[in-house]
């Protein structure tokens, strides 16, 4: 039992009309009537509330696991058991990871009914996160005391690489109006090597596919039908290293890079190619070889999921070593990393480049928005003119290892944490329909 803040109003208000009473002595007896009347008044909102052993019913409904980097529903229902409408007041135990102590939420539930409400917890970082039980507090409309129930024990719920992503760019695998989501559409050089059937010719069809052998037979224009390649290995290789410690909007880029990974996966498995994944730092860490079913997504998250990294250098002689070992077929490899200092690119140019000549290597690194925040600021004072410089010297280093890196052939991605998985999309799509890999 809890007493409410009109209670402690009511006792404070008694306290001074006793004080007054001392020297208005008449109004004593009045006082006492009063404290009798408060009494009578706390039982019965005492005997009305523990009337019922179990006068609300609530319960917390959320899903297993949670996508990280998104905002995730969490719904409470409440049932009022009692013959009276109640005020209920809200806290929920909420994991310690979103940093939220202060939530409260008030609601108002008639007789023998029932109400819900949402709310939204956005995580950012992969793990476990336990959530406490669910307090409500009910009080009558006299509201001098409240009691709380207890509902939902301990509960654990895993956060997983961004699956609510995933399932937004999953339409990309089954229809070619790419640019709803975003994704811009690339122009098809030339045909892939993959011949599908000849089929009669409809306007808008390509001129250039018209099998004349098939139309003097047929006597109607007839055309050869291409088809993507498909069941190329793609691999998703994944710097675990300390440059991707680096922050944005909470999530690291890291968690943005699985994030990505995740979702480019699902699509080339729905492009009926074959994803694998590589994760890496001072060693390699994770290995998973491709495979096109789409149950194997499910084996991808779980790794992902387990990633754990304790942000050492990046080690690439033994990536390359290990690329060399178990990835002998010409595959389409994905490399998140990042690369702040054009020193940085030079002393990994040398592995990238042997990469490059097997494989197509397709290089994706980060853009810094904070120094694009900080160039377009206007300069006012000297310090200001130098910071904003100094920027812009760091931003022309990134195009400049953009050239470098395709000076060799390697492909490159050059993108914001936010445009990532868009930007690693696009760059797929580019690639399958240009037929160079």
């Amino acid at each position: 039992m809890y007493l409410t803040d009109r209670t402690y109003y009511v006792l404070g208000a008694i306290i001074l009309l006793f004080f007054i009473s001392y020297w208005i002595v008449a109004l004593y007896p009045f006082v006492w009537l009063l404290c009798i009347g408060i009494f009578i008044i706390f039982a019965l909102d005492f005997a009305a509330l523990y009337g019922l052993k179990d006068g609300i019913e609530g319960s917390r409904e959320l899903a297993d696991k949670f996508s990280n980097g998104d905002y995730n529903e969490v719904q409470i229902r409440l049932e009022n058991r009692y013959r009276f409408r109640i005020r209920t007041e809200i806290i929920d135990e909420i994991p310690y990871q979103f940093q939220k102590r202060d939530f409260n939420k008030t609601l108002t539930v008639d007789a023998a009914s029932q109400t819900q409400f949402t709310y939204q917890l956005k995580p950012l970082a992969r793990g476990e996160y336990k959530f406490g039980f669910l307090n409500v507090y009910i009080s009558s409309r006299i509201a001098l005391i409240k009691r709380r129930y207890r509902f939902e024990k301990e509960y654990i719920v895993k956060v997983y690489p961004s699956f609510i992503q995933m399932k937004k760019y999953d339409i990309l695998a089954l229809d070619t109006r790419s640019y709803i989501l975003g994704v811009r559409k690339t122009r098809r050089i030339g045909h892939t090597i993959d011949f599908e059937q000849i089929k009669e010719y409809v306007t808008g069809d390509d001129v250039r596919s018209i099998n004349w052998k098939a139309t003097a037979k047929r006597g109607s224009l007839m055309i050869n039908q291409f088809q993507d390649e498909k069941s190329q290995p793609v691999y998703s290789i994944i710097d675990a290293s300390r440059v991707m410690k680096m922050p944005f909007n909470g999530l690291s880029l890291l968690d943005y890079a699985i994030n990505s990974s995740l979702s480019f996966s699902n699509i080339a498995i729905r492009k009926q190619d074959k994803a694998g994944l590589l994760v890496f730092s001072n060693t390699v860490s994770s290995f998973l070889p491709p495979m096109g079913k789409r149950s194997y997504i499910n084996v991808i998250s779980e790794t992902l999921y387990n990633i754990k990294t304790a942000f050492l250098d990046a080690d690439y002689g033994t990536l390359y070593a290990h690329v060399k070992q178990k990835i002998t077929q010409r595959s389409l490899l994905l490399l998140y990393t990042n690369f702040e200092h054009f020193s940085a690119l030079e002393r990994q140019l040398p592995y990238l480049r042997t990469l490059a000549k097997k494989h197509m290597l397709v290089v994706i690194f980060f853009k810094n928005t904070e120094l694009d925040s900080l160039i377009n600021l206007p300069g006012t004072s000297i310090p200001e003119i130098y910071q904003q410089t100094i920027a812009l010297q760091f931003a022309q280093e990134k195009k400049r290892m953009v050239k470098e890196l395709q000076k060799y052939g390697i492909q490159t991605i050059l993108t914001t944490p936010q445009q990532l998985t868009t930007d690693t999309i696009n760059k797929y799509l580019e690639i399958k329909a240009r037929g160079i890999l």
